[in-house]
């Protein structure tokens, strides 16, 4: 009998008592472990969360608080092989993908051990300065944040088990706001694995960090006004949650990232000699093989100088050709799988979705996998398509609107800046673009064009070559997130992140209690 993964709420393990869902290693099919939610007592759960779990946060300062996500990621870097051993069978990556999600995490994790205790004692967060409500300065207003008196749930993505729970946690946790985390049920192995290490080595107060696997219904129902929310995944999902009665009816705070249409462009006057035509094709390359392409950060729309498509098509397609695909447990494969095989065949209907609108330039599929079964593996090679004219990239719509959450891009020509410009705007909001060139104001310029749109953009010259984080890599030093069709949240950015977790209060009062506030 395959192995049931419990549950941790209301300071307990609990086991579902349904059948559940089978999770299956998606190279070799064969299943893993199961997830069940069903019949847990969700009002108990929630409750214990935010009333003993909130309460036990809460008496512990944000320097305390700091001290004990530090013990958390020491231990959790502790238990990495064994983490690396269920990513690769439960997700299909290979090491340096599984890097890039669990070492993500704790990297994350002791940042906001870093930036935390640099807080102290402190009680609550100071907004601003004191300032005067009368003339003679005897009543006076200060601003402060103090933690929800709320719990945080957590909706997670399949993509990151381990970086989705830890880069939302670490800063709820530092804030002394109790996490309830609901990983999507495809992947959920590696973060109930994580939870119930930090539960069961007794480094939170009880009820501080909980996990429920399976089907995520009757969540929603238990949210509170004091609660705040945060999703990851698709917009017609996304939708669903904001339309949610217990969300509308006690205006709870909810925190969005949903489907992005990166861009990469390459700049005016970057030949095929370039450093900028370089970098360009390099990040392209690397963002469409990186853990199979299921980044939400990854580069869909690469935007490029008509002039340059053939050559930016050809350099592209070459580097792809050397992408060795199949089961990541071989030494010689360079990109694993996707999650599943629901997601093998969703990306080869987005293919097919694109290619109504745009032509093959490099279409890897009909390659052989390395110790895989094409049968069986979701394993899908990486495709390149591309729009040929600039007019064409005017046109095809789909290009602009359709995400293929897989090793999938599309090389989309421009006239000339402000065109290129445009074409990036077409994603309606997206969580990342990146530009590549070489003269300094043109490229400020253009970055500050493109900022009203997305949430971050990474601009790569030749001086950053080598030390620039990546288009795809989420730092937790800058902001997380992107308006528009990406979701309209905003996630990490150093001690911004804290803000989501908080609630703002204006005091006033006599100028004794008001220097008896927090300084700001």
């Amino acid at each position: 009998m395959t192995e049931l993964l419990l549950n941790h709420v209301a300071g307990r393990w609990q086991a579902g008592t349904g059948q559940g869902a089978t999770l299956r290693d998606p190279v070799k099919g064969q299943s893993l472990v199961r997830v069940d939610a069903t019949g847990l007592d969700l009002a108990e759960a929630f409750a214990f969360s935010r009333d003993t779990g909130g309460a036990g946060l809460r008496a512990l300062r944000y320097g305390q608080r700091a001290r004990m996500l530090a013990c958390v990621a020491e231990l959790l870097q502790s238990r990495r092989d064994a983490y690396y051993d269920i990513s690769m069978a439960n997700a299909g990556t290979v090491r340096a993908d599984t890097a890039v999600d669990v070492d993500g995490a704790i990297y994350t994790l002791g940042q906001y051990a870093k930036w935390g205790a640099a807080l102290g004692d402190a009680r609550c967060l100071a907004d601003g300065d004191t300032v005067s409500l009368a003339r003679d300065a005897a009543f006076q207003s200060r601003h402060v944040q103090v933690p929800t008196r709320g719990l945080a749930l957590f909706i997670n993505a399949f993509n990151f088990p381990a970086w989705g729970l830890w880069e939302k946690a670490a800063p709820a946790l530092l804030s002394g706001v109790p996490v309830i985390v609901k990983p999507a049920t495809a992947t959920a192995w590696l973060t109930q694995a994580m939870v119930r290490d930090v539960v069961e080595a007794g480094l939170l107060p009880p009820g501080a960090l909980s996990v429920v696997c399976g089907a995520s219904t009757g969540l929603l129902d238990q949210l509170l006004p004091m609660d705040v929310l945060s999703f990851t995944g698709s917009a017609e999902t996304a939708a669903l949650i904001r339309g949610h009665a217990a969300v509308s009816r006690h205006s709870v705070r909810c925190n969005i990232e949903a489907d992005s249409l990166n861009s990469a462009l390459l700049m005016p006057g970057q030949g095929p000699d370039s450093a900028g035509f370089g970098l360009l094709v390099r990040e392209v390359v690397r963002e469409m093989t990186v853990k199979s392409g299921q980044k939400c950060t990854a580069i869909r729309r690469v935007l490029v100088p008509e002039a340059l498509y053939g050559e930016v098509a050809q350099a592209v397609s070459a580097q792809l050709a050397g992408a060795v695909v199949g089961n990541p447990r071989n030494a010689a494969v360079t990109m694993g799988s996707l999650v599943s095989r629901a997601q093998h065949d969703a990306v080869q209907t987005g293919i097919a979705a694109l290619g109504e609108q745009a032509e093959l330039l490099y279409d890897g599929r009909g390659q052989a996998l390395v110790d895989a079964d094409p049968a069986v593996a979701a394993c899908v090679r990486p495709v390149l398509l591309g729009t040929r004219h600039a007019q064409g990239s005017d046109l095809a719509q789909r290009v602009h609107d359709t995400e293929v959450f897989g090793p999938v891009a599309t090389l989309v020509p421009y006239r000339d800046l402000d065109h290129g410009l445009a074409l990036a705007h077409r994603g309606q909001g997206a969580l990342v673009a990146s530009l590549y060139g070489e003269h300094a104001q043109e490229m400020a310029d253009a970055a500050l064009e493109l900022a009203a749109s997305h949430g971050r953009v990474h601009v790569v010259s030749p001086e950053v070559a080598r030390t620039h984080t990546g288009h795809g890599n989420v730092m937790p030093q800058s902001l997380h997130g992107g308006p528009g069709r990406a979701g309209g949240g905003a996630e990490l950015g150093g001690l911004r992140a804290l803000d989501f977790y908080h609630r703002r209060a204006a005091v006033q009062a006599a100028a004794a209690v008001a220097s008896a506030l927090p300084a700001g």
